[in-house]
């Protein structure tokens, strides 16, 4: 087994796009924690097999990034087992599509704590391993095009991955003296397991689905119309700028949400 570019942690990673950033990790040359919560087991003992088929160290650590102490755990675990932390991916978040006026409270705190509360969690453990160590790291979190546009029906979920815009710039203002970059990646449509639940029986978006008015269905038709690249993106598609910011290469990039969204958001 060849030396280990580093090693990689990895939250949300037992399917979709989790499981595409760890196994792209892992063939960069990292040695991968995976994360999911316990019910998952099964899954992530499938995407360690994967791992270990290509010479790579792995463990899994179930836990649930919405509690404190199991986000801590999950660290120590990882650096207990595979010997540090170089990279952390805050990959884990739920989606809830409701109107504003039917959003619950139960729901907006359900998506936050997930969703923000578990990448601040996950940042703030990831770098003061990272600081302990004093040899730097890369720290990246999941935005969405839901962070960058406002969408209809997506109050909790839009404004959670807002604030991982915002989490991700102060962390990279505070960490950068360490040699710790921290960024996030920013989806548009991706086909996940996720995804699945948007689509009808022939694989497309079923607006119907997610919307209850004609006004907000005509408004996400017309965003989708003018998409410059019309194909719906592969968890490799977000793998591949995860593995570039977890590269030497990506030093000097660091506050930055990067769209990986075929166009849709330009900026």
């Amino acid at each position: 087994m060849s030396i280990p570019k580093g090693i990689a942690l990895i939250t949300g990673s037992a399917q979709g796009i989790g499981r595409g950033i760890a196994l792209r990790l892992a063939r960069d040359g990292f040695d991968v924690a995976l994360n999911d919560l316990p019910n998952k087991d099964a899954k992530l003992d499938l995407v360690a097999t994967e791992i270990k088929s290509l010479g790579r160290r792995v463990c899994v650590i179930p836990a649930d990034v919405r509690v404190d102490r199991e986000v801590k755990e999950m660290v120590d675990n990882a650096v207990t087992k595979l010997g540090g932390l170089d990279v952390m991916v805050a990959n884990a978040g739920v989606l809830t599509f409701a109107s504003l006026l039917s959003t619950t409270v139960e729901t907006w705190d359900r998506i936050f704590s997930v969703n923000a509360r578990g990448t601040f969690l996950c940042y703030k453990y990831a770098a003061m391993q990272m600081i302990e160590q004093g040899r730097g790291g890369r720290i990246i979190g999941a935005s969405s095009l839901g962070g960058k546009i406002g969408f209809p029906y997506n109050s909790s979920y839009g404004a959670s991955k807002f604030a991982i815009r915002g989490l991700t710039q102060v962390a990279a203002l505070e960490l950068g003296q360490h040699g710790i970059t921290v960024n996030a990646y920013a989806p548009g449509g991706i086909e996940t397991p996720m995804a699945e639940s948007m689509m009808d029986e022939s694989g497309n978006v079923d607006l119907a689905k997610i919307f209850d008015d004609p006004v907000s269905r005509k408004w996400v038709v017309a965003l989708l119309e003018n998409v410059p690249i019309k194909h719906a993106g592969q968890p490799e598609d977000i793998a591949s700028i995860v593995s570039y910011l977890a590269s030497k290469e990506a030093h000097f990039i660091t506050g930055q949400c990067i769209s990986v969204d075929g166009g849709i958001s330009m900026n």
